[in-house]
């Protein structure tokens, strides 16, 4: 998650608002997802169709017991230098109805710095609510540590702990149709710019898609995500930011229970952020590994 505060003007600066919104999202994807299928039966991932593996929309299904995700990220703004790239790693505890997992961000930032770097490591847990395995509907509520684990004076960093949450909502839908929606909110109460000013960071994120299972292994995404960033105290520094993204995504299944999804996504900016647009492109890697006294 990187940083830039225009202090002078007192308005959030748009570069900093299309940064963390984008770290933002990708994170609460990061932090959820994984496919259904091998959610359900950890035993044989492979029976059972994808059905989220969603890019900028987090969806509401924990980690199966005995299954682990290795998810990458890439993104790149047109016309940029600067790019984005991460990896999250999955794991349940004990059951589905707990998930820890963390992201390790990696950038090279716009501008002519053009610093290269790791960004602010993220800490997640979701709690599984409600019923788990065949349920029409879910909601796993996130909550996030933020480390200032990224330069802030080369615009890798935000300079500060933060803390993010996330309600994700998930339902299927007749027609082979399955939305995701949620709402969330992130802190950072000493975000720090390149120069070292300091300014509390708050940014709200509405969030909604809706997936085609047009085939078992292949799916058509249509993605929507709003957010509006704060910074500092004048109530008028604000930036808000409004992407579609549609995007395709695939499965690949091989005999170990290994599952291979692949895809890719072309977020647009529209209304405000008309003339955004960005390469986004996503792999998971899942497979079960061994659990000792685990309970379902």
């Amino acid at each position: 998650m990187r940083l830039h505060i225009a202090f002078s003007s007192g308005l959030a600066s748009p570069r900093y608002a299309r940064r963390l919104h984008m770290s933002t999202i990708v994170a609460a994807c990061l932090a959820a997802a994984s496919p259904l299928g091998a959610q359900q039966q950890g035993s044989a991932p492979k029976a059972l169709p994808i059905q989220d593996n969603s890019f900028l929309v987090e969806e509401a299904y924990n980690q199966g017991r005995g299954i682990v995700q290795h998810v990458s990220t890439f993104s790149r703004a047109t016309g940029s230098s600067g790019w984005e790239y991460a990896f999250t790693q999955e794991w349940p505890v004990r059951s589905q109805r707990h998930q820890a997992s963390y992201t390790v961000p990696f950038a090279r930032a716009d501008g002519s710095a053009a610093a290269t770097g790791v960004g602010d490591i993220e800490l997640h847990y979701r709690y599984q609510a409600g019923r788990i395995e065949g349920a029409a509907t879910a909601f796993a509520p996130r909550l996030t540590l933020l480390l200032p684990t990224g330069a802030s004076r080369r615009s890798l960093g935000s300079g500060s702990a933060g803390v993010q949450v996330n309600l994700p909502f998930s339902a299927e839908l007749p027609a082979s149709l399955v939305t995701h929606s949620n709402a969330g909110a992130t802190v950072i109460p000493r975000a720090r710019d390149e120069l070292g000013n300091r300014a509390a960071v708050r940014t709200l994120t509405l969030s909604q898609s809706v997936i085609w299972l047009m085939h078992p292994k292949v799916n058509l995404m249509l993605e929507g995500a709003w957010s509006r960033t704060h910074a500092g105290s004048d109530p008028s520094a604000r930036t808000t930011e409004f992407l579609l993204s549609p995007g395709i995504r695939g499965a690949i299944d091989f005999a170990s229970g290994l599952q291979v999804v692949p895809g890719l996504a072309i977020p647009i900016g529209v209304g405000a952020s008309r003339g955004e647009r960005s390469i986004f492109l996503y792999l998971s890697l899942e497979h079960p590994f061994k659990t000792y006294g685990a309970q379902p």
